[in-house]
């Protein structure tokens, strides 16, 4: 059998002037993957973005060249050059080098690959990390969650048997309320977990670790939701992904620190605000994941205007740079911005209407591009959905969520894909309730008209993917108690079954309590615009 030939690296923000160079002839978004061509863009443009090296795309094209590119000798050299940059070794005991792993389609499929962060913490690096940062509580929670995150992409474990530790050691307070000693003894038992859930001892070589995060996100392509998607956006199978290798920031680093994700422009409505979701003393997986509800931009603005001011003139740099709205990921660490994403966000044709028309005037378009982008929008495609109070009647809503997507949906109550898919068949409107916004349930929304969630941010990789669906996505909903074993939710003070009528109101983030009385609102201004443009 004839060797593979070598995997290209490309290098961002490392590297020497003749290799950075050399790469740029084969560099694109459809050999290094969306998401690292514009960390490459966000670089060049002088944004703060950790460097990194990626393996291409083609690194997925078949079980060989996965196997290739999971090998030290194929990332070596783009180790080296990363460990030069930063002055960092990953492995060492004194100063240890921590890296994140992630994917990257030449096309967007937000959540639906895998991510692995803090790649590089053992026990042997965590008391030369702790000396070099100075905060033994962020180490520790990097520690347990690189442990937790490990076994459940890596090795597919269950996520519940480690939520169910965290749990019993919490007791009902914030993850983020744990000091060091806690946190250390919290690691302590995902390490027993994850051993005696795989039979072996969590793996204390970082280079084994990376290897091993490397495979499971090219394999993670041909994840079942990675899979559903493709079919659903009719995304070819051969496109691959590429793995982008970057030092760690850390937003886990204390009260100036934290993780965010959000959107130059509103894409519900196309409002030209920013429109963010951010946690303090957080990973961006607690962002993006669905399984914690996160706060909008005021606490950010309020608590670290340097950084505010910085997220605010970036995000300016990349409309002007990119010429289209944008869907971003940052970290703040002590008080320092960094870029970790950029893309052109999913939106509403409400949305897409207006952004396209307000970018012409701005002048970061043109016309031709203006038209382009609103061709196939039909004016009925820009009505919604409004709840309206009936003969006079007051209209109180049962609970309240933070809305991810505009519009009314009116359904029966689905609490998992199976019955969302049968109640779907028997021509029955369905709203889908669950407790995270988990992009597993991607199949499940292709039978709901609704995505309610009692946990969740509005910037979650599943919300993201529901607002490109069209679906009302309500997430963050306090008041909302789910019991499977019973087949039944609490909303406040109400009980209701499975099979029982929701309304969700995603301009208002309302719930209310059987079929609302709903009427069709016309955009007339946003209409009259759009005709002169035409």
């Amino acid at each position: 059998m004839s060797a593979a030939p070598a995997l290209p690296l490309y290098l961002i923000g490392c590297g020497d002037a003749d290799s950075v160079s050399a790469q740029r002839v084969t560099a694109s978004a459809q050999t290094m993957g969306f998401k690292a061509w514009n960390l490459l863009r966000m670089a060049d443009i002088g944004l703060p973005v950790p460097p990194a090296f990626v393996l291409p795309t083609s690194a997925c094209q078949d079980q060989r060249s996965r196997a290739q590119a999971a090998l030290p000798g194929t990332w070596e050299a783009g180790l080296t050059a990363l460990q030069t940059r930063c002055g960092l070794k990953l492995g060492d005991a004194r100063r240890p080098l921590l890296l994140s792993v992630r994917s990257g389609a030449p096309v967007s499929m937000p959540g639906m690959m895998e991510t692995l962060l803090n790649i590089g913490l053992c026990d042997a690096t965590v008391p030369g990390l702790i000396r070099q940062t100075g905060n033994p509580r962020l180490v520790w929670d990097a520690y347990r969650r690189l442990v937790s995150t490990y076994g459940e992409v890596v090795q597919g474990l269950s996520a519940e048997p480690f939520e169910r530790t965290t749990a019993t050691l919490v007791v009902g307070r914030d993850e983020r309320d744990l000091d060091f000693a806690e946190l250390r003894e919290l690691t302590r038992s995902h390490l027993q977990c994850y051993q005696a859930l795989c039979g072996q001892p969590f793996p204390q070589d970082p280079g084994q670790q990376l290897s091993n995060a490397i495979a499971a996100v090219l394999a993670s392509w041909q994840s079942d939701k990675a899979v559903a998607y493709r079919r659903a956006n009719e995304v070819p199978d051969d496109l691959g992904t590429a793995v982008a290798v970057q030092a760690m920031v850390f937003g886990n680093a204390g009260g100036r620190s934290g993780a965010g994700v959000g959107f130059t422009r509103d894409p519900a409505t196309g409002e030209p605000r920013l429109w963010v979701d951010f946690l303090f003393n957080a990973q961006g997986e607690d962002v993006v994941s669905g399984r914690r509800s996160a706060h909008g931009h005021d606490e950010l603005a309020q608590v670290l205007p340097e950084a505010w001011q910085a997220l605010q003139d970036a995000c300016r740099q990349l409309e002007t740079t990119l010429g289209d709205m944008q869907d971003f990921e940052f970290t703040v660490q002590d008080g320092q911005l960094y870029m970790l994403q950029t893309r052109h966000g999913k939106r509403t044709p409400q949305a897409a209407a207006r952004i396209a028309l307000d970018m012409l005037d701005e002048g970061l378009i043109d016309a031709d591009e203006a038209r382009r982008r609103t061709a196939t929008l039909q004016a009925e495609d820009l009505n919604t959905l409004r709840v309206v109070a009936e003969d006079g009647q007051l209209l109180t809503p049962v609970a309240q969520a933070a809305s991810a997507c505009t519009g009314v949906a009116i359904g029966e109550i689905a609490l998992d894909a199976e019955r969302a898919q049968a109640r779907h068949a028997a021509g029955a409107p369905v709203i889908l309730v669950r407790r995270d916004a988990d992009t597993g349930d991607i199949a499940a929304l292709a039978h709901a008209l609704g995505l309610l969630t009692a946990r969740g941010a509005r910037t979650s990789h599943a919300a993201v993917v529901a607002r490109h669906m069209g679906k009302v996505c309500l997430v963050g909903c306090s008041e909302l108690e789910l019991d499977e074993a019973s087949r039944s939710l609490r909303l406040g003070d109400h009980t209701l079954q499975e099979g029982d009528t929701l309304t969700l109101d995603g301009h208002e983030g309302a719930i209310y309590l059987g079929a609302a009385h709903t009427e069709v609102e016309t955009p007339t201004e946003l209409l009259h615009r759009l005709s002169g443009l035409r």
